[in-house]
């Protein structure tokens, strides 16, 4: 299978051990992965502050820059919501472009729920001691539907005990330009979450949005706790048992 990295620029420029541990744990598992130089960001930060035309600029390129691929994987609900559910919407009206975004969309994936699809029944030889919780972003939680997927392959790591997040339905502040426009009730959001993370005595917190991470990894630091902060790609990465 051919699959495209769709990395994402804030995994880029601030996180790219997350691609690299993708591209390790979709290797192991036989996939062929490759990264398209061609690609920017999905265009999101533009369309949440109402600038369409930029929106659709960034689309375009990437929609021809993933054309080709059997798959697209990226590490983040949050853009693979907005491929999934606003690049049609972005071009309707526009027959071509629809058609197009619409085959994009229909082949792009966020990391957990692409391996829950194609290798769900597999049993992975991952193993990590230690208590984690799971954050569930909002837009892969809510826009996606998708909750299922990580926690079924977190719960396959040997010596891990999973511990469900309180209120883990509720936002952690980041919100993308949110987290800039509304800096204080963001900071407060966080902390908010971060002390329910606490309150699971977790030695992990791990999500499937690097952006949520940075916000809440930030809060966790400036407060002292000793909680590591991962993708779920780098937990199947750092355990997997050769």
């Amino acid at each position: 299978m051919r699959v495209g990295l769709f990395i994402t620029c804030l995994s880029d420029v601030f996180y790219p051990e997350v691609g690299t541990s993708m591209v390790r744990v979709l290797r192991r598992l036989g996939a062929e992965i490759d990264f398209p130089e061609g690609q920017t960001c999905c265009g999101q930060p533009a369309f949440n502050s109402g600038y369409q035309q930029e929106a659709k600029r960034a689309a375009r390129q990437m929609i021809q820059t993933f054309e080709g691929f059997e798959a697209v994987v990226t590490p983040s609900g949050s853009c693979a919501a907005m491929v999934r559910h606003y690049y049609p919407a972005l071009f309707s009206g526009e027959a071509e472009w629809e058609r197009r975004a619409e085959q994009f969309a229909s082949r792009c994936f966020e990391f957990s729920e692409f391996m829950v699809k194609n290798w769900g029944d597999r049993h992975l030889p991952v193993k990590m001691d230690g208590t984690a919780t799971y954050h569930h972003s909002c837009h892969m939680y809510r826009m996606l539907d998708l909750s299922d997927p990580p926690i079924r392959l977190l719960s396959q790591v040997e010596g891990l005990t999973l511990k469900e997040l309180p209120y883990h339905q509720d936002c952690c502040g980041f919100g993308g330009t949110f987290a800039v426009k509304m800096a204080d009730i963001s900071t407060a959001m966080a902390d908010e979450k971060v002390d329910h993370v606490c309150s699971t005595g977790a030695d992990y917190l791990i999500g499937s949005d690097m952006s949520c991470l940075m916000h809440l990894g930030g809060r966790i630091r400036r407060k002292g706790h000793p909680v590591e902060v991962l993708h779920v790609a780098q937990v199947l990465d750092r355990g997997w048992m050769s």
